[in-house]
């Protein structure tokens, strides 16, 4: 059990965050090789991505079991819903003496965090060899490419699930208070009579000054991310997990019949029978594990077919299907 205590004060300071950053390092922990069996597909992929990408630094870093990725990777939020740039910079940035310490700590441990040492891969002694700004350097160039390749053309999707859980979120606080705020996030965090407690396998106690609360699409469970490498007084970040069914339900591909898809070709087939809300062309993109460019040739295909239409939303661009397009994908 991890138990935080925080003042009517720190509750008050306490606030949530949406970390690009924080679900890219949530993959190299060791549940990012044996996801949720409800997380999206492409969380599955990730790891896959990462062995194939030939990101030496990250690849060993990433873990198969028990034990410490630095923080560094993992920027404290600087506002509530920071760019995967803004973080990038945060970990180029890293003070070079910070991230040899942390990668120290790899080695020889932290006994009173329960953080046992053991040898480190060749790869990070060569880098470290150059320096700790080389190693954030890299460290920066291999998250860029690792986000581009498995989170990219997915992220449009999921922070749509961030962001409707944080305004759930908003609404409870309002409308019933903290308390009940805390106890909506998961079964297995509870707030009572000051004490926020989740359930681990670690027994730790710890007053707080504040909490950041940051949902995610990728953690299997609840955790707090807590550095065992500073003295400094940095405030905790818990994690949850957020599976939003209703917009999972309406981002899962449907398998279009044999005969639409030999008529208009499995792929055009599949994304108009995808079509049972308004999407994007990145959105499709994402949950079809398709480029941007060949979503949008397809998308102009049925457009011209009379099969689709589009309108503007903001910055997107949203395809729905016509009464046409409708009466073909339902038919057998």
């Amino acid at each position: 059990m991890i138990e935080l205590t925080v003042d009517a004060a720190g509750l008050a300071h306490s606030r949530f965050a949406i970390s690009p950053l924080h679900e890219v390092v949530a993959t190299l922990l060791p549940w990012g090789l044996q996801p949720a069996p409800d997380a999206d597909p492409w969380v599955a992929r990730a790891r896959r991505v990462l062995r194939r990408a030939r990101l030496p630094l990250l690849s060993e870093l990433a873990l198969d079991g028990p034990g410490y990725v630095p923080d560094f990777l993992n920027p404290y939020p600087s506002g509530p819903s920071p760019t995967v740039e803004e973080e990038l910079e945060q970990v180029r940035c890293t003070p070079p003496e910070r991230v040899l310490s942390e990668l120290e700590a790899l080695r020889v441990g932290r006994p009173c965090n329960g953080l046992s040492g053991s040898e480190l891969p060749e790869g990070v002694r060569r880098a470290m060899a150059r320096g700790g700004a080389h190693v954030a350097r890299q460290a920066a160039q291999e998250m860029r490419r690792y986000w581009e390749l498995a989170f990219a053309p997915h992220w449009e999707a999921a922070k749509a699930v961030l962001d409707a859980e944080i305004s759930r979120c908003a609404g409870v606080l309002t409308g019933h208070g903290a308390a009940r705020l805390f106890n909506s996030l998961h079964p297995d965090i509870k707030w009572a009579e000051g004490t926020l407690r989740v359930e681990s396998r670690l027994r730790i106690a710890l007053p707080v000054s504040m909490v950041v609360v940051v949902p995610s699409v990728v953690m299997p469970r609840p955790g707090v991310a807590v550095d065992p490498t500073r003295d400094e007084d940095r405030p905790p970040m818990l994690v949850y997990p957020v599976r939003d069914k209703a917009i999972g339900g309406a981002i899962t591909p449907i398998a279009p019949s044999a005969e639409m898809a030999q008529l208009l070709g499995p792929t055009r087939a599949g994304l108009l029978a995808a079509l049972t809300q308004p999407a994007s062309t990145a959105q499709l993109a994402a949950r079809h594990f398709l480029s941007p460019a060949t979503v949008s040739y397809h998308l102009g295909v049925l457009h011209r077919a009379g099969l689709v239409t589009r309108t503007r939303a903001g910055r997107s661009v949203l395809y729905r299907r016509t009464p046409e397009g409708s009466r073909l994908a339902k038919s057998r």
